[in-house]
């Protein structure tokens, strides 16, 4: 059975290990301290809500949520930035179940959205459009970023 809980504290050493992995996936280079570091300062801030899944007490997959604000609607919305299952857990259900849980959170929270960006072949496209996410088709994202010197 899959078990979601807000991760606290007392959960960094199992969610820094699914972090990292999550990194490492998206080519980034593993770095444990700093993903510690990171995650840490997330939730002494309160800076985002993550959600941790067990099964039969091991943590196998994450979300995590920031929120954000609509100038145009004046209503708080949410971003579902980060998810990841391991990858010996797969296809138990429990992306769906961090999803949903992603859902309930923004509900609880009077958000008027929750939003998630992917890269254009994950193959998860289909899990969100199954659950009712919608492709934006309308809307054009860009994205700037300084140059090192």
């Amino acid at each position: 059975m899959i078990k979601i809980l807000q991760a606290t504290s007392t959960h960094l050493e199992a969610l820094t290990a699914l972090f990292d992995a999550y990194r490492v996936f998206y080519k980034a280079k593993s770095d444990i301290d700093s993903a510690a570091a990171f995650l840490s300062k997330r939730l002494t801030n309160g800076d985002s809500a993550i959600f941790i899944a067990f099964i039969d007490g091991q943590a196998v997959g994450f979300t995590q949520i920031y929120p954000m604000f609509s100038s145009v609607s004046m209503q708080k919305l949410y971003v579902l930035n980060d998810l990841y299952v391991d990858s010996s857990h797969r296809g138990k259900g429990i992306g769906q179940a961090l999803l949903n849980k992603g859902k309930e959170y923004t509900v609880a929270n009077l958000g008027k959205s929750l939003i998630l960006e992917t890269d254009n072949d994950n193959p998860a496209q289909h899990l969100y459009e199954r659950l009712g996410w919608q492709k934006d088709l309308k809307h054009l994202h860009y994205s700037w970023t300084p140059s090192s010197k």
